[in-house]
């Protein structure tokens, strides 16, 4: 009998070493100090939203996100938020925090990233944060935690392009390519994040779910299991739908996703933008009556 390969297996997997990686990631912060700042300070007793501000005003970009998504549908402010200072208070400091983790691990460069990306990202972070209440969860630090999952997909992609696009090609649902990277790296992606998260001093509300997303048993996993759910049914093309209820030990129904789905249609597109930063034709990310 012919055994045939998955799609992949004939390129040689690199030598994964996860040290070597996130080592390699620690060298960025030579290049974006404020960023790497930032992650180490964010969670600190002693830190303040002006003194988050005041650092986070040495990066133009990254301060001009941070105002933009203070200023998004998602927090309802609309224009209101004209200080740097206030956009920290708005959107909080695990939200900076990981903002600044997309721009260190240099998220924020779709070149370097796996097609359709932040497509995905945004889905499931707006996905996980609408849904958080009715898991006892914080939506922004769901919002967090779903802007963050796929760094682990983005260091396979960067370390591996070849590879990783075969198959991120092959198998277009998210829990069988997780099956297909641990068979190629030893190791999934979203396990690869939490290494990452606990490293830089994530807690683990933010890096237990990555780790339970595939145990049906339990609950730990069970809106980040929504989430992708929710995203897949909006990003993959001819997806054959999993049982809500099924992912979430009966917490949601297919009625709870309706109006889910229609507002991360909605708010995806504002999102990305507010995390990628400015449009090409507006190099200078600093509207009119922003304050820093």
């Amino acid at each position: 009998m012919t055994v045939t390969p998955f799609p992949g297996a004939d390129i040689p997997a690199p030598v994964f070493d996860i040290e070597v990686i996130l080592a390699g990631i620690d060298t960025m912060a030579v290049q974006k100090p404020v960023a790497a700042q930032i992650i180490s300070v964010a969670n600190s007793d002693d830190t303040d939203a002006k003194t988050l501000a005041r650092i986070l005003s040495s990066d133009i970009a990254l301060a001009g996100r941070v105002m933009k998504l203070a200023n998004s549908a998602y927090f309802g402010m609309r224009g209101r938020v004209t200080s740097l200072q206030f956009a920290v208070t708005v959107v909080g400091f695990t939200t900076v925090r990981t903002m600044a983790t997309v721009a260190l691990t240099d998220l924020d460069d779709e070149s370097r990233l796996p097609g359709n990306f932040w497509d995905l990202t945004t889905s499931l972070a707006l996905g996980a944060s609408t849904l958080a209440p009715r898991f006892g969860e914080r939506p922004p630090d769901s919002l967090c935690l779903g802007l963050l999952a796929q760094l682990g997909a983005a260091l396979l992609h960067h370390n591996d392009p070849e590879g990783y696009a075969e198959i991120v090609a092959a198998h277009p649902t998210f829990r069988s390519r997780r099956a297909a990277e641990t068979r190629r790296y030893g190791i999934n992606s979203l396990r690869l994040t939490a290494v990452a998260l606990e490293q830089w001093g994530f807690p683990a509300a933010m890096t237990t779910p990555l780790k339970e997303i595939d145990d049906y048993q339990t609950m730990d996993g069970a809106l980040l299991r929504a989430a992708f759910e929710v995203a897949a049914r909006l990003t993959i093309d001819d997806y054959e739908d999993i049982p809500i209820a099924r992912l979430t030990l009966g917490r949601l129904r297919e009625d709870d996703l309706v109006p889910i789905l229609d507002l991360v249609r909605s708010e995806a597109a504002e999102l990305k933008y507010a995390m990628l930063g400015q449009p090409v034709d507006d190099p200078e990310g600093n509207p009119d009556g922003w304050v820093f």
